[in-house]
């Protein structure tokens, strides 16, 4: 995956300039959210986790090197970690304890923007269910090359490992997930199918390793 060169303003001239910044950030903000509402199922959550992506684009913007990967490779990586720092802090609350101290209201039509959005990336997040049994690792290899369409060399940077890791993980996971399919007489998922309205979310999952297996084969 790689950011269109036209016209691009990197992280560092963004965060110097408002105007850049804006542009930046109309520019990948699609990307970003599409990447936590398939991981964050609460749109407000997703719209402040959105906003604290940005801001720390801007204190990390001089960390971006080009030679590494996309800028939206480089954002993918700061998101998940603002993912794994939201995760800590919901641990750590009761569990019936609801988030509104600090939270910025949302206006209907942005809730209602969000949950459209949502609503799409079913597919992609009944996908994500059926790599659970995977090693954390390879799930996340294979979540950045299938669902983000990130290549081998951004996935291993988004995840600060050597492209080498990378392919050893994404070979464990195909293997597994081959397996899955040739337990089921190696019946392959219809993609057009996952995520229609009749499908059931189980069905969903139950027929997302296959196609997964299939489209990470066509990527390696």
């Amino acid at each position: 995956m790689t950011d269109d060169p036209r016209h691009r303003i990197g992280p560092a001239a963004a965060a110097r300039d408002p105007e850049l910044f804006e542009e930046f950030y109309r520019r990948h903000v699609r990307a970003v959210t599409r990447y936590l509402v398939r991981r964050v199922s609460d749109p407000h959550t997703v719209a402040d986790l959105t906003a604290e992506v940005f801001l720390a684009a801007i204190d990390s913007a001089r960390t971006y090197r080009p030679s590494r990967g996309s800028e939206t490779a480089w954002l993918y990586g700061i998101a998940r970690n603002t993912v794994a720092a939201e995760v800590r802090r919901s641990a750590r609350q009761a569990a019936l304890h609801t988030r509104i101290a600090g939270r910025r209201l949302l206006e209907a039509d942005d809730i209602a923007r969000l949950e459209e959005q949502m609503d799409a990336e079913v597919p992609a997040r009944a996908a994500m269910a059926a790599l659970t049994e995977l090693p954390q690792g390879e799930r996340e290899v294979i979540e950045l090359m299938t669902l983000e369409q990130l290549t081998v060399a951004e996935a291993a940077a988004v995840l600060g490992i050597r492209q080498v890791t990378a392919r050893v993980r994404l070979h464990r996971a195909r293997r597994t997930l081959r397996g899955r399919t040739d337990g089921r007489g190696g019946e392959a998922a219809d993609p057009a199918r996952i995520g229609a309205g009749t499908q059931k979310r189980d069905g969903i999952a139950r027929q997302a390793a296959p196609t997964l297996a299939t489209t990470i084969g066509e990527q390696a």
